[in-house]
């Protein structure tokens, strides 16, 4: 071999140089990771199990109403005493004569309600993990930063996928929106929340979700009227232009524009009862099974809970973005203009020229 040779060898690959199929220094063969991995989900599911254990000997189930250390027949009074009515419990009631019966569903009393204080945290959280994860941000971002950014971009990705180009400006709201009742949901299946009167999970109490199916559905209305204006709006429910075309052709396109206009009305109802009836359901087959099987089964049950509480949460999100691509949809006369061409006019994309006059 020549010397330029060994040269060149030398030049391509130094030595030392990593190779395909080796382990990067200091990283752990994949195998070593994958029982690592194996490991600390056994600790915790260990965990939960001790927990669970230590709690039923620490504090046993008593009678509903009663105090404890009173005998508690199995398997009815374990049942009961973990079933909670869907009122939450108020921790600061400012009409204490007026208090409203523990089995109203929807109330109308000044006061702070468990569900309330326990949404606040959650906010808090979100807010301040958020801040913290994207603190000094970087163009060669660090882990936390990174963390953020592949969650932002892959709901983002997820949600112009499903809404379009439409969509895009909405984003954030969705992706808010998700975190919110993610987090909203998940607290409830962390000690102390549930566990005592104080703490609950938000999305448990129909008041917290006709709140924010409240909060959704004033948004996707604005933004309706904001882009079509009033008379493009309402001309998706009134659609008197359509008698232009006969009078069958009108009447038959007035009941489908009120049959629409019903079903705005029924969108917050299907937005908050879904995600109350999931949510609460699910504490009280998860306090159910607790109370039957102590420990073991309720880790599975956990575990499912986990991703049925994230799929609610994608739903809700889901569901607003639609609903707001969907109200600045154009149903005018120019049938089959979409939001995308709304929103193309509306930025100033579309030559004046191309603009329909008005």
């Amino acid at each position: 071999m020549s010397s330029e040779n060994v040269a060149t060898d030398a030049v391509a690959e130094p030595a030392g140089s990593p190779r395909l199929g080796d382990t990067p220094a200091g990283a752990a063969p994949p195998a070593r990771r994958a029982r690592r991995t194996a490991t600390r989900w056994l600790v915790l599911v260990a965990a939960v199990v001790v927990l669970d254990i230590a709690a039923f000997i620490a504090v046993p189930p008593f009678p509903k109403g009663g105090q404890p250390g009173q005998a508690c027949d199995f398997p009815v009074c374990f049942i009961e005493s973990t079933l909670e009515f869907p009122a939450p419990h108020t921790d600061i009631d400012f009409a204490p004569g007026s208090a409203p019966s523990p089995s109203d569903l929807v109330t109308f009393h000044p006061s702070i309600s468990s569900t309330l204080v326990t949404m606040w945290i959650v906010m808090a959280i979100v807010i301040v993990g958020s801040i913290l994860l994207v603190r000094g941000s970087k163009l060669i971002p660090g882990r936390g930063q990174n963390v953020f950014e592949f969650i932002y971009e892959f709901l983002s990705d997820f949600g112009v996928g499903l809404s379009g180009p439409a969509g895009k400006p909405y984003i954030p709201i969705f992706i808010g929106a998700f975190l919110l009742i993610l987090f909203d949901n998940w607290i409830g299946l962390v000690p102390p929340v549930g566990k005592i009167d104080e703490l609950r999970a938000p999305s448990s109490d129909v008041n917290i979700t006709v709140g924010m199916a409240l909060v959704s559905f004033s948004i996707f209305q604005f933004e309706g009227f904001r882009r079509l204006g009033i008379g493009g709006y309402l001309g998706k429910f009134f659609p008197i232009y359509e008698f232009k075309k006969g009078i069958g052709a009108g009447i038959i396109a007035l009941f489908v524009g009120l049959i629409e206009l019903m079903l705005e009305f029924v969108k917050p109802v299907t937005l908050s009862m879904r995600l109350f009836g999931n949510i609460y359901g699910g504490e009280v087959a998860l306090g159910v099974i607790t109370a039957l099987t102590i420990g073991f089964v309720p880790v599975l049950l956990i575990a499912l809970e986990l991703m049925l509480n994230a799929i609610q949460a994608l739903i809700f999100s889901v569901l607003t973005l639609l609903f707001i691509v969907l109200a600045i949809e154009s149903h005018g006369e120019e049938e089959g203009h979409i939001a995308e061409d709304v929103l193309a006019r509306a930025e100033g994309s579309v030559p004046s020229a191309l603009q329909p006059s008005h």
